[in-house]
């Protein structure tokens, strides 16, 4: 079990899906929660609810983290309610899936405000907090598809490829300061995006699962607690994939 008791935790895109099962692991390991959202209001504050109600300490906060003044005021308002901030997990994204010949511009552009520049905005609009404690954790969550490609997914794949690519070079610009970077690259997970897929696309994906089944948000927010705990201190500039021996 992983004490988090003292500690602030930052999700973005943390109303739903991967995002909610990791605001859930760190409220019960201690942690006061900051719930990041844009539209999913309701499922955010009921997500406050469940967590003061068991004990806990949690705020939702509505910011559009491709807008950098958003990303600013985001961070300053956790700080404000809970005084400093002490793990980063940049979990928002959207796809807008389509074959290269068939993309828009738009579609690509809105796509990489978000999943990119929306993790850009968020890292560096904490670092100088970060930097004056000179301590801090920063978990990005990527995607396998941004280590392998995927068809279909070229706006996707290009922003979570750039996302290790970031989490990398942050890592070595950081480390001397005591300020930890790593990525968590999540295979196919059970969530409510890929619960609406058809079936013989699960089936496919499946069968190149070696553990036979996939994977839930737990796995993703066990990796996030283990990155952001004291068990983790020497580990940054990493992709821990969570796929199943998918890749």
């Amino acid at each position: 079990m992983y004490s988090f008791n003292d500690k602030t935790v930052l999700v973005t895109g943390g109303s739903r899906g991967i995002g909610k099962a990791i605001i859930k692991a760190f409220a019960e390991s201690g942690a006061n929660v900051v719930i990041n959202y844009v539209s999913s209001e309701k499922a955010a504050n009921d997500l406050v609810n469940e967590i003061t109600a068991a004990g806990g300490k949690a705020l939702a906060v509505k910011a559009d983290v491709s807008q950098f003044a958003d990303a600013e005021k985001l961070v300053e308002r956790a700080i404000e309610a809970f005084g400093k901030i002490d793990v980063l997990i940049n979990n928002s994204g959207i796809t807008k899936d389509n074959l290269m010949l068939r993309m828009t511009e738009d579609d690509f552009d809105k796509v990489i405000d978000v999943n990119l520049k929306g993790t850009w905005n968020m890292c560096k609009n904490i670092t100088r907090h970060f930097l004056k404690n000179r301590a801090g954790t920063i978990i990005n969550i990527t995607s396998v598809v941004g280590l392998i490609g995927n068809p279909g997914q070229a706006n996707y794949v290009a922003s979570k490829a750039g996302v290790i690519g970031l989490t990398k070079t942050l890592a070595k610009e950081f480390g001397s300061r005591n300020i930890r970077v790593n990525a968590v690259a999540p295979g196919f997970i059970d969530t409510e995006m890929t619960s609406e897929l058809p079936e013989h696309v699960k089936q496919h994906y499946l069968g190149q699962i070696p553990l036979a089944r996939f994977g839930s948000t737990e796995d993703i927010a066990n990796a996030c607690l283990f990155l952001a705990s004291d068990q983790s201190t020497y580990i940054t500039g990493q992709v821990i994939s969570v796929n199943g021996g998918m890749i």
